[in-house]
This record gives C-alpha cells, sequence and structure tokens, in this order.
C-alpha cells in the first residue's frame, strides 16, 4: 500500500513542474567584456581602453566566442587567404618609384608584410625595428625574402617620410615601403586583411608568404625575430 502511495505522488507531482508555463523571468542582462585581438589574455569591462603591450584598442568579445589566440598559428588563414586576392594595386616604393604591388612585390617571391605609419609612437617603431632583425638574420642565413611595409596612413606618409623612417632603421636593399594614392592604399589594405577606421587601432600582424605555391600564413608582429625568420623559413620551402 505504502508503495502504491509513493508511486501516485511520483506521478502526479514530478511532471507538473516540467509541463508547467516557462518561467517569465528575464534573463540577466549580460556584461561587455572588451578583450585585445592579439592578446587575449587583457581584458577590461569598460569601452574605449587600450592594451597595454601593443596599444591596440580593446574590442568587445562576443559571448560565445574567444577572441583569437596570439601569436597567431602558422597556417591560422591556410585556405582561407591567396595570392589571387592581393591586387595589383599602383603604389610608390620609399624613392617615389610607381610600382605595381603585386606584380613588383608579391609575384613568384617569399615575402613578409607589416603595416606602419610613421607617425606612430606605439607599435610602429618596435615593428620595425624586428623586421631589420629579420632582414639581417635572413640575409646572415642566405635567406631569400623580400619584406614589405605597407602605411596605413598614407596622406602622411609621402615617399619621403617613408624615406626618412627606414632611414633611421637601416634598412637594407629587398625591404620595400609602400604608399600611394588613399584610395589605392585602402583597397590594399582590405584585400590584405589589414584595413581600420583608424590608423592607430591597425594591428600588429605580419604576413607571410610563398607566392610560387600559394602558401600564406600570419604572425605576430612583436613575436621574436627568430620565430619570424623560421616561419618564412618553413613558408620558403613549401
Amino acid at each position: 500500500m505504502l508503495l502504491r502511495v509513493i508511486l501516485i505522488a511520483l506521478f502526479v507531482f514530478v511532471p507538473l513542474p516540467i509541463i508547467s508555463g516557462q518561467s517569465t523571468r528575464k534573463p540577466a542582462a549580460r556584461r561587455v567584456v572588451y578583450a585585445c585581438p592579439m592578446h587575449p589574455e587583457v581584458t577590461s569591462t569598460k569601452r574605449g581602453q587600450r592594451c597595454p603591450k601593443c596599444k591596440m584598442q580593446l574590442r568587445p568579445v562576443k559571448p560565445e566566442a574567444a577572441p583569437s589566440p596570439s601569436p597567431i598559428p602558422p597556417g591560422a588563414i591556410a585556405g582561407t587567404f591567396s595570392s589571387a586576392k592581393i591586387p595589383n594595386a599602383r603604389i610608390l616604393d620609399q624613392n617615389g618609384k610607381q610600382l605595381n604591388f603585386y606584380n613588383d612585390l608579391i609575384k613568384g617571391k617569399t615575402v613578409a608584410i607589416n603595416f606602419i605609419f610613421t607617425t606612430c609612437t606605439t607599435v610602429c617603431p618596435p615593428l620595425t625595428a624586428t623586421f631589420r632583425r629579420v632582414q639581417q638574420t635572413a640575409a646572415e642565413r642566405g635567406l631569400d625574402v623580400k619584406l614589405v611595409s605597407v602605411s596605413v596612413d598614407p596622406v602622411v606618409d609621402t615617399p619621403e617620410r617613408l624615406r626618412a623612417f627606414a632611414e633611421k632603421f637601416k634598412v637594407d636593399q629587398g625591404w620595400t615601403f609602400v604608399t600611394g594614392e588613399k584610395g589605392e592604399i585602402d583597397s590594399l589594405l582590405a584585400s590584405l586583411g589589414a584595413s581600420v577606421a583608424n590608423k592607430n587601432d591597425h594591428t600588429p600582424m605580419i604576413l607571410i608568404g610563398n607566392d610560387t605555391v600559394d602558401y600564406w600564413t600570419r604572425a605576430y608582429g612583436l613575436s621574436p625575430s627568430s620565430r619570424l625568420v623560421e616561419l618564412i623559413t618553413e613558408a620558403s620551402r613549401k
């Protein structure tokens, strides 16, 4: 008899909360968290903050997705980026010579591309210094790689300004600084995945590629120069 009473109680009372109407309580509003795209461990709940490491503006993090890790692992853009996406934009180098970006700087070459502007006082000087060490190490190892630095501020960065900037870092041949008409450069930056509304928010990302086999990867531009040379070497051997 007792067992029968228990079974009846379970049948009557257990399902009721399940089949009853859903709660009308509204879910609590989620707090927005901002993180650095290159240093995801740097976070803040305040809008408009900047990363103390690379000075990039922190960006909202989607609840369901974490920001990309840093440094970006090799192969992160394999299959999503191709030489076919690189336009043959008309550009000027630091000597004022007009070039076609793809044909003259990328086609058939192993390249490393970064993004700078000459009035930058945060990440651009260390980015350029790292590239200079990459150039030196590559030369010591007999590694044939062309370096390209694209200005994200083409209105201010004339060829003369880029040449003066390059001279500060004692760059050697095989390193081209790129500027040009703003529309051309904006289109080029968008194609390379480096377009930003504010030049100060440009990413310290490096594109590394071997155009001959259409292999592309990207890396954190402030990684040790030895690591970047390793990635370039790997790309050149594809």
